[in-house]
C-alpha cells in the first residue's frame, strides 16, 4: 500500500469515529429523557466505572494502550454528561 492509500483509509476511519461519537451524543439525549422522567441525576459513578473498566479490558484484548483508551472514554463520558445537562437544564430536548 502507498502512503496516500493508508492516509485515505485513516481519513475514512476518522470520519467513521466522528459519526459514532455523534451517534453516542444522540443516545445521551435519550438517556437524558429517561433520567429526567425518573428523576435520576446525570452523573452515575457506578456506570462510568463500568464503562471505563469495560473499555480497558477491550483495549487490552485489542492490544492497544488501555490507559489511553480510558482517557478517550473519560472525555466521551464527560461529553455525554454535558449533553444530558444541556437537555435537563432548559427542559428543551431536541
Amino acid at each position: 500500500m502507498s502512503l496516500e492509500t493508508v492516509r485515505a483509509e485513516i481519513t475514512r476511519t476518522d470520519s467513521e469515529i466522528i459519526r459514532l461519537i455523534a451517534h453516542r451524543q444522540d443516545l445521551a439525549i435519550e438517556i437524558a429523557r429517561i433520567k429526567i422522567h425518573k428523576g435520576i441525576p446525570v452523573h452515575d459513578e457506578h456506570r462510568a466505572s463500568e464503562v471505563l473498566n469495560s473499555v480497558f479490558d477491550q483495549a487490552v484484548e485489542a492490544r492497544i494502550d488501555p490507559v489511553a483508551v480510558q482517557k478517550i472514554f473519560e472525555q466521551l463520558i464527560a461529553m455525554s454528561e454535558e449533553r444530558q445537562r444541556e437537555c435537563s437544564g432548559d427542559g428543551n430536548l431536541p
